[in-house]
């Protein structure tokens, strides 16, 4: 880096190398703070150099983790993907967007659903849904877990939406379960019952195993029956769906206390208890179950 009468600009391509070389002495070395700032350095040197940050992204991520600074790794790591998307990497800019949340998501899933949002928005504007898809389904999961419930159902009608652009149909029945179950967990009828009536126009929907169950769910729902509510959640359709939406499944209860109501007709059987079958009382009771009025 030093510069003399006969070396005008300082070498930052060599500088780099040697600092890179540096890193992984003091990371071998165990020195970590000294591994940090050698890739600091490095990583500055490539910036004055006009180049891309290369993978010593990885290693400043160990070393920063094992030093528990994770937030400043991850804010590096942010720093870094800005120069891969201004040097015209993008998809390198989104895989390193995709390791600060996965670094990050034990400590502060907030920052994770907003990294992991990014990389989705990035890989979507490079035309790769499928990966787009994943890094949102991350998003949607986290959201749920943490009860951001209103932005989850946000973030479920993303992923329905681009499964619909690329026909996988299934996975829409799938994602519209569990959009139906953050409604209801919402308390939101309404809206729960509107996904399901828009999901209709999806080809195969109406019919399928998954439209019945959400049918019975919203009825069992609405009349405020627990047992028909809980006996559709405890299906296998639900309760193998990710955890995170299964566990919604299991822990939904209908408004109003969920007491089944039963018939008047039933009522009076269970009080006066069992009878002779074929009995003339029992088709007196039958006729006059309701007394005459």
């Amino acid at each position: 880096l030093k510069t003399g009468f006969l070396k005008w600009k300082p070498d930052y391509d060599s500088a780099a190398t040697e600092y890179g070389k540096a890193a992984v002495a003091f990371k071998n070395a165990k020195q970590f703070d000294q591994a940090r700032e050698a890739c600091l350095r490095e990583a500055e040197a490539h910036e004055n150099n006009k180049a891309t940050i290369p993978d010593n992204n990885v290693l400043l991520t160990v070393a920063l983790q094992e030093m528990q600074r994770v937030p400043e790794a991850v804010q590096l790591i942010e720093k870094a993907s800005m120069m891969y998307l201004e040097n015209g990497t993008p998809d390198t800019a989104a895989i390193a967007l995709e390791r600060a949340g996965k670094l990050i998501e034990n400590v502060s899933p907030e920052k994770a659903v907003q990294l992991y949002q990014q990389a989705a928005s990035v890989f979507e504007n490079e035309e790769r849904l499928r990966q787009a898809l994943e890094m949102l389904g991350k998003a949607s999961r986290l959201l749920v877990r943490g009860r951001r419930l209103d932005e989850a159902a946000l973030s479920l009608q993303k992923e329905k939406s681009i499964y619909k652009e690329i026909e996988n149909y299934p996975t829409c029945y799938k994602k519209t379960i569990a959009q139906v179950l953050v409604h209801l967990h919402r308390n939101d009828y309404v809206a729960a019952e509107r996904c399901v009536r828009e999901s209709y126009s999806i080809p195969g929907f109406n019919g399928s195993e998954d439209c019945a169950a959400l049918e019975q769910l919203l009825e069992g729902y609405d009349q405020q029956d627990q047992d028909q509510v809980s006996e559709v959640c405890n299906l296998p359709l639900f309760k193998y769906m990710d955890n995170d939406y299964a566990k919604l499944g299991l822990t939904l209860v209908v408004p109003g206390g969920g007491i089944k109501k039963k018939s008047p007709n039933a009522v009076q059987d269970k009080a006066k208890g069992p009878a002779t079958v074929g009995s003339h009382a029992d088709e007196e009771e039958d006729e006059y179950s309701g007394g005459l009025c």
